[in-house]
């Protein structure tokens, strides 16, 4: 999608489009026809349209004569348009799915009113308005399902494009790349020199497909350079929405908000200011060290890390209108992203790595940020033992996945739920380290002291009854007895 718009961008940009011969798949004129039902249905059309032609986005422009392009103006004012007593703009964007973005510019052009309607083009789905699929067929607007041809197109188009290679900013020139972008940032963090020459810069970046030529003579800054390196992303259309969130309430609820701060910056140029930032406001813990008072963090910071890496990588960006978001509790910090795992969250530690943006993973590992070969969901669960806190928990929440880091909690005051799942990941991680859980090894994990096995055969008796864990030699005696994850059974351990 398209950055900011000057007028003096939109100007010359209506004025290309008024030289094309004929209306396009991705453009359509009108003069003073603006009924809410058709603008609805055009956005959907031009939306498909522009994926399946490969534009960046479409155009709907009033104030232009259909049949020779001529700028004459109009009268139509989006801002103040209603649908019942709903603003049009709201309308539109309610009645579309999935919700993309489009940006209505008013103007003047020759002292002509004019407005622009620019759309986001499709990604991954094909975008409908009240419940039906549009296409353009050459300047005529139709449903989508009658024509399957172009249908089958879409989607491989879809299947074969993934969200990073498609374009963010289109048509731009080199120093809009190297303002739009935190082209040193990048540069310090793949640990390479800073060109002295503008062309070996752009290379570097054409290289890393963060920009691409667009056969015009200018760049394209694709979704993934702009993820990654924006300056700001409010720069960048919709994907303002996919900066995290960080927000802290007072007390346990969300009652009273403390802070919330929206992020700006790109995910790896702006990575550790994020972390600082989070780990700032994370209640602390005061421990004596060689009789020195010390304040503590109450959670790992290198959990907190793979945390936030993970919210951002492994987010569905084709859910529009909400990004990652961090919150921050007395008793306990909630990561929470858009889209549901591609895993069973009880499988997190176990499974292979697996991601719905494969090169973003792929380049945020180059530069520091996570480790793409999932040891990352393991890191957590061995960092929270060693912390002696509550087990981490996973949700999947009405499309969207959650990670739960609880504050520290003595044994006592462990509900059921806390025992038992902590139990599973404990589990779990032993088996993963070929190892199996042990009396012995329930009172490491909870610093229960040797002499109380009974404690820990409570546990464990527990977790075999809820069904999370199995013995692995049930003839042994109960001191001796191997106890292995519930998941691992079933794979025929």
């Amino acid at each position: 999608m398209s950055v900011n718009r000057s007028s003096e961008y939109l100007s010359s940009l209506l004025r290309e489009l008024c030289k094309l011969p004929q209306e396009t798949e991705w453009v359509e004129f009108k003069q003073n026809v603006f009924e809410a039902q058709q603008i609805g249905e055009y956005i959907s059309a031009l939306s498909n349209s522009a994926a399946l032609v490969g534009k960046a986005c479409a155009y709907l422009a009033w104030g232009i004569q259909n049949d020779n392009h001529t700028i004459v103006g109009t009268s139509f004012r989006p801002k103040s348009e209603k649908v019942g007593n709903e603003e049009l703009e709201n309308w539109l964007l309610r009645m579309l799915s999935p919700k993309i973005h489009f940006h209505f510019y008013e103007l003047f052009v020759e002292s002509h009113a004019v407005i622009i309607l620019e759309i986001e083009r499709a990604a991954r789905h094909p975008v409908a308005f009240s419940g039906h699929e549009y296409i353009r067929v050459g300047s005529y607007k139709k449903r989508l399902k009658d024509f399957p041809e172009k249908e089958r197109a879409l989607w491989r188009i879809f299947d074969e494009v993934p969200f990073e290679s498609n374009t963010a900013a289109d048509n731009l020139t080199e120093e809009d790349v190297i303002t739009l972008l935190d082209v040193p940032s990048y540069f310090e963090l793949v640990a390479r020199s800073l060109p002295e020459s503008r062309k070996a810069t752009l290379s570097a970046l054409q290289s890393d497909n963060l920009i691409n030529p667009n056969g015009a003579g200018k760049w394209d800054i694709t979704n993934l350079g702009a993820v990654l390196f924006a300056k700001r992303l409010d720069d960048f259309g919709p994907l303002k929405r996919k900066a995290i969130r960080v927000i802290q309430y007072r007390g346990n609820s969300r009652v009273e908000t403390l802070k919330e701060q929206d992020g700006h910056r790109g995910y790896g140029n702006g990575f550790e200011g994020l972390i600082g930032y989070v780990n700032g406001l994370l209640p602390t813990n005061e421990v004596i060290r060689q009789a020195l008072r010390q304040d503590v963090s109450m959670y790992p910071e290198l959990a907190i890390r793979e945390l936030v890496a993970n919210a951002l990588i492994h987010q569905d960006f084709s859910i529009t209108g909400s990004g990652p978001m961090v919150e921050i509790f007395d008793d306990r910090i909630e990561l929470t992203n858009p889209g549901e795992p591609l895993v069973k969250t009880e499988r997190f530690i176990d499974s292979p790595p697996r991601s719905r943006n494969e090169a973003l993973a792929s380049l945020m590992r180059r530069i520091g940020v996570c480790e793409e070969r999932g040891s990352g969901w393991d890191k957590v669960v061995f960092l929270t033992e060693v912390h002696q806190l509550p087990a981490p928990l996973t949700e999947a929440i009405e499309g969207n996945t959650r990670i739960v880091l609880f504050a520290h909690k003595p044994l006592k005051r462990m509900d059921k739920d806390d025992r038992v799942r902590a139990l599973y990941l404990h589990a779990c991680l032993r088996y993963v380290n070929r190892e199996h859980m042990t009396n012995a090894s329930v009172r490491a994990r909870f610093a229960i002291e040797d002499r109380n096995t009974a404690t820990a055969s409570r546990l464990i008796r527990e977790a075999v009854e809820a069904g999370v864990i199995f013995p692995h030699d049930s003839s042994a005696a109960p001191k001796l007895m191997r106890y292995i994850p519930s998941w691992a059974v079933s794979e025929g351990d």
